[in-house]
């Protein structure tokens, strides 16, 4: 039997442990990941922040930008960082569905079973994922929204967190295919990479992976898997009032509309899970500022992450180089908040 002391004793320490968690600094420790990144990255802070608040959401991110801009050492130092597993898979024309999520296999000695693919990690790399045709493509995108993949008729759940980073290359248009925009729209953000500054990319001379190996930087793991969801159920506990969550809604029922100047230029616009995104992603925001509520700013921070892929333009905006962050602008300032 459990004696009156001994039960006191365990109530407290279950007391203290809701404490310890009700009370995580979450600005602090995503200020120490940032400071921890920029040992090895060098700018590119936007990118850098905007794949951090995808991960306390949950979330996806698709990036465009050139070859060579740290696409990949990024994902790989937050991985490290966030004490993390990680893989890369690279797409090409070649790659099967099967390649990803894996196949059912026999051996004489063992018999059947399962060899589980590179899907079952925390952290995937899809390098440019347009190089694949769309079954493969669906595969991925599949696994981002169910969380889970089948194999052999067998269901199987994905690791928490499981998050996707997924590279587009902008420059070339040979043996690549579109991403259909029902399955771009699987992604949280939409964030664009481009080149470095001058003082920038001086300091990049000095550091980088060509003259030095990724172990040499000696980065420290800040976080594991089970503080990251600590950190995600934090996130949805962040207050968000009435009068933002219609600033919310108007923004989205902005970028439908076809009754006023930019409207011409619209093909479609966002959908409700943009929506469903700017809510949790503007929570994403203010908790990184260290606020435990969102204000009109931090929505208007994460509007253009993600709108630029939903919102679908037409022939005649693309001929009057019309884009969806001009758009995006011009709703931003016809839409206010009450």
């Amino acid at each position: 039997m459990v004696s009156k002391k001994d039960e006191k004793m365990v109530s407290k320490k279950e007391d203290e442990k809701v404490v310890a968690k009700k009370g995580i600094d979450v600005a602090g420790v995503l200020a120490a990941i940032e400071t921890e990144m920029s040992k090895i990255i060098v700018g590119q802070k936007k990118t850098i922040h905007g794949i951090l608040r995808a991960v306390l959401c949950d979330g996806h991110v698709l990036v465009e930008g050139v070859p060579g801009t740290a696409k990949t050492l990024i994902v790989r130092s937050m991985a490290t960082i966030l004490g993390c597993d990680m893989k890369r898979i690279q797409f090409t024309v070649d790659l099967l569905p099967t390649d990803i999520t894996g196949i059912m296999s026999y051996t004489p000695q063992k018999g059947f079973e399962i060899q589980k693919g590179p899907i079952f990690t925390n952290f995937v790399l899809a390098d440019e994922i347009n190089r694949s045709p769309p079954k493969t493509q669906s595969a991925l995108l599949e696994a981002m929204q169910e969380k889970e993949v089948t194999i052999a008729k067998e269901t199987h759940t994905l690791p928490k967190p499981f998050f996707v980073m997924a590279t587009e290359n902008p420059v070339e248009n040979s043996g690549v295919y579109t991403l259909p925009e029902a399955q771009v729209d699987r992604f949280l953000f939409k964030l664009l990479i481009g080149y470095p500054e001058g003082k920038e990319e001086q300091g990049i001379l000095k550091t980088n992976t060509t003259i030095r190996t990724f172990e040499s930087y000696d980065l420290k793991a800040i976080l594991n898997p089970e503080r990251i969801v600590e950190l995600q159920d934090k996130v949805k506990e962040v207050f968000t009032s009435e009068a933002i969550e219609e600033y919310i809604v108007k923004i989205v029922e902005e970028s439908r509309n076809k009754n006023w100047e930019m409207g011409k230029y619209i093909s479609y616009g966002g959908s409700p899970r943009a929506s469903i995104a700017l809510y949790i992603a503007s929570k994403a925001e203010a908790i990184m500022k260290g606020r435990d509520y969102v204000t009109p700013e931090d929505v208007r921070e994460v509007v253009y992450p993600i709108l630029r892929h939903r919102i679908i333009l037409n022939y005649e905006a693309e001929a009057e180089e019309i884009t969806t962050d001009k758009v995006i602008k011009r709703i931003l300032a016809k839409v206010n908040v009450k």
